[in-house]
């Protein structure tokens, strides 16, 4: 999931929604949990750009069922958060497939975890080692895969 202010040319104004307290829960995520989890973004956004929310925000998030419920499609409409489009079966346009998970995949083979709250700890250690450039580059790096995307008429996966 990804937000930004809707007009805005600076790379400074993406903001990527990689909520920590949800990553590494084991719970199943329905509408009315993904709303909550949209809440909290919002006030994190609302906290830290508090500009942002004024501006306007635009969300990427795929097709899952939880983000196309009317319950969500509701919550966004009443704050007026715009969605760009998310072809189907298309992992090449999630920034979390791309430019998170397959480094993630990479650190993490090979290590042997006997307890989950060490792979946790590993995960958050990694993701602790970033800064907001690297989060800024995925999603950048999406325009010109959405580009390819619209160019070959929505077949996105790249063979």
């Amino acid at each position: 999931m990804s937000i930004s202010a809707r007009d805005s040319k600076s790379p400074k104004s993406w903001c990527t929604g990689v909520n920590k307290k949800i990553f590494c829960q084991k719970e199943s995520v329905n509408a009315d949990r993904y709303c909550e989890i949209l809440d909290r973004l919002r006030h994190a956004v609302r906290r830290k750009r508090p500009g942002l929310l004024r501006s306007g925000v635009v969300l990427q998030h795929d097709n899952a069922t939880p983000h196309m419920a009317k319950r969500t499609k509701e919550w966004l409409e009443h704050y007026r958060w715009d969605i760009i489009p998310h072809p189907a079966h298309s992992p090449d346009l999630a920034p979390s497939d791309i430019h998170l998970f397959g480094p993630l995949k990479r650190h993490l083979g090979g290590k042997k975890f006997e307890y989950e709250d060490e792979l946790i700890d590993e995960v958050r250690d990694w993701f602790s080692k970033f800064d907001a450039d690297f989060f800024t580059r995925g999603i950048y790096s999406l325009l010109p895969r959405r580009q390819k995307c619209i160019a070959l008429h929505e077949d996105c996966i790249e063979k």
